[in-house]
């Protein structure tokens, strides 16, 4: 079974949005740290903290709610919302709506042949975006089962190590890799991570059906309304359209799951490539201890070298320059 590794090119226009949400009490504290040497003076009525970084304005409230708003107010956004995933196991859209309906008890996905897709490497300012889809038939389930699979965010690294290899081996699946050169190329006009994600799910998506795999069931691990999926893709001329959109899809369809697997396995074997080269370890996420080794980075290598390892529109890349 020959799969590929390709690469995506995409080209968007900026779009000034307003993301607001409902964040966890254990990261409200993060927040107010994370943005405090950009504190704004004055905060709106119930507002407990504000803060300007570069465009995007953010501004937390005594509700609990969080809001973004700017052209680049999806990266900010996204940032948190890994966070509410990898420490809350949350999963939020980004209309700030986490699913209300829940699919009905008696309908499980993995009763049907299905076909899925997930991704990584949008919140971390190092390292490519890799997103994946695999097709699983019933037959295939019990294989999967034995290996343990699941949600990649609540397996080891060693464990994906090891088991992503078998899955690669025997289920089929499309991987695209969109690289920091490519995604810095168009720097200036990729602002939505969210329409990012859309198009390339929709390419792994089609490619394992233009392959000749017919799934039962399309599912997509719901990071945006359906209704915003299917506007970010207006200007693809093929489209995936007949799919099942749910927050935690790992934990529901196999498919999904084996999905994430590939792709984190893919996200670190390229992560330890440019660990190699560094000869350190390179920190994930967006936070901190990435701001500090990214400074190091400018030091010894040069601010040229960063930028083929690092997404450039993100804040973390702004602080450094300033």
């Amino acid at each position: 079974m020959k799969n590929k590794v390709n690469y995506a090119k995409i080209i968007l226009r900026g779009v000034k949005m307003t993301i607001v949400f409902k964040i966890s009490d254990n990261l409200k504290a993060k927040v107010i740290k994370y943005y405090e040497p950009l504190k704004r003076e004055k905060t709106p009525p119930y507002a407990i903290f504000q803060a300007q970084d570069a465009d995007t304005i953010i501004t937390l409230y005594e509700s609990g709610k969080i809001m973004f708003q700017g052209i680049s107010a999806d990266i900010d956004a996204n940032i948190w919302l890994d966070l509410e995933k990898k420490l809350n196991n949350r999963t939020i859209d980004i209309s700030g709506k986490e699913k209300e309906k829940k699919p009905d008890k008696n309908y499980h996905l993995n009763n049907y042949v299905t076909m899925g897709s997930d991704e990584v490497g949008t919140g971390d300012f190092f390292g490519p975006i890799i997103v994946s889809a695999a097709f699983v038939t019933k037959e295939n389930q019990e294989f999967l089962r034995n290996l343990k699979v699941g949600d990649s965010k609540k397996i080891t690294d060693e464990k994906i190590k090891e088991i992503a290899p078998q899955i690669m081996q025997k289920i089929p699946y499309t991987t695209f890799k969109l690289d920091n050169a490519t995604y810095n190329e168009n720097y200036s006009t990729t602002t939505n991570m969210n329409k990012i994600k859309a198009i390339l799910h929709n390419k792994v998506l089609l490619s394992l059906l233009n392959k000749g795999y017919k799934p039962e069931k399309i599912v997509v691990d719901q990071f945006c309304k359906a209704q915003n999926y299917f506007a970010y893709l207006a200007d693809v001329p093929q489209k995936v359209t007949n799919i099942f959109f749910t927050p935690k899809a790992e934990d529901q369809c196999l498919a999904v799951a084996c999905a994430s697997i590939i792709s984190r396995y893919v996200f670190l074997t390229e992560m330890a490539k440019m660990a190699q080269e560094l000869g350190s370890p390179i920190p994930k996420g967006a936070g901190n201890q990435v701001d500090e080794f990214a400074q190091k980075i400018k030091e010894t290598k040069g601010l040229d070298y960063l930028k083929t390892i690092a997404k450039i529109n993100f804040k973390n890349m702004q602080k450094i320059n300033e």
